[in-house]
């Protein structure tokens, strides 16, 4: 399966939308259910919606924890652009470094200096359109790391340097920590969209300044489920308070994403559409 292509110059709706970048942003791909749904939907959505870029979470995709070179390998033969991570990316060990020496691969922007891999980067459409894309981590019921906030206050004026569209994915717990930072960084990003807590969340909508923002984007995997994980070992879970061995869940496969039209000229999003697929 080829990888997201461009939409043809002569087709009426691409006329209607000149100058804008549409992106379709993929949210936690879990295991192969994620895989599965990513196989089925990805091309006929590309097509459907002329989309011109696609970026997915895939710290999920290897078994439900972590990301491989195979796997990756996997997703960007579907038709992923970029993939952006999470606190899972460092679940499998196996040439971490060499994984995340992959330009399209990126890693939350703001663990300490000297971790492998880099958390923001500027990318191009197939049309020539530069997107920067920045990942960060949330902090609040998560690892105690750098201040997300602030490292996005750094990130934003480095990439402004080179393109006003800029897209960030929060992996984040917290709701108010996501919707903080949506906030915070409005008018000066072009979206902020929340990944982790694997439920599409109702709250897609356009903050001051032109910036789109969803609170989650949902999970890409099986829906029957606990957030991915066979249900039955998740209840067993809450019910003992013991440790359990998690298994990734195999039915009712999804694929939770948003279209986001971006401005090219000034960054600004014109609008952000949850797309919730079964296979």
């Amino acid at each position: 399966m080829s990888s997201a292509r461009p939409a043809r110059s002569n087709s009426p709706a691409r006329a209607r939308r000149e100058s804008v970048l549409r992106i379709l942003f993929i949210g936690d791909i879990v295991g192969r259910p994620g895989r599965q749904a990513l196989r089925q939907h990805l091309d006929s959505l590309v097509d459907t919606h002329l989309v011109d870029m696609v970026v997915a979470n895939g710290e999920n995709a290897a078994g439900g924890f972590g990301l491989t070179h195979e796997i990756s390998r996997e997703l960007f033969d579907l038709g992923v652009q970029v993939i952006t991570t999470g606190n899972h990316i460092w679940d499998k060990k196996e040439s971490l470094d060499s994984l995340l020496a992959e330009e399209r691969i990126l890693r939350p922007a703001n663990y300490p200096e000297g971790v492998a891999g880099r958390g923001a980067k500027v990318y191009s459409s197939p049309g020539g359109v530069r997107l920067g894309v920045i990942n960060l981590e949330g902090r609040v019921f998560m690892a105690n790391l750098d201040c997300p906030f602030r490292v996005a206050d750094r990130l934003v004026e480095e990439l402004r340097r080179h393109t006003p569209l800029i897209l960030v994915d929060f992996h984040a717990e917290a709701t108010s920590e996501k919707i903080a930072l949506g906030h915070y960084l409005a008018g000066r990003v072009s979206a902020v969209v929340g990944t982790h807590t694997h439920v599409q969340t109702a709250d897609e909508r356009i903050l001051a300044g032109g910036t789109a923002f969803i609170t989650d984007v949902g999970m890409t995997g099986s829906q029957d489920s606990v957030i991915g994980i066979r249900k039955e070992i998740a209840i067993e879970k809450f019910l003992k308070q013991v440790p359990m061995r998690f298994e990734i869940a195999k039915k009712d496969p999804v694929l939770s994403a948003v279209l986001l039209d971006i401005d090219e000229d000034s960054g600004r999003a014109h609008s952000i559409e949850r797309v919730f697929l079964r296979c």
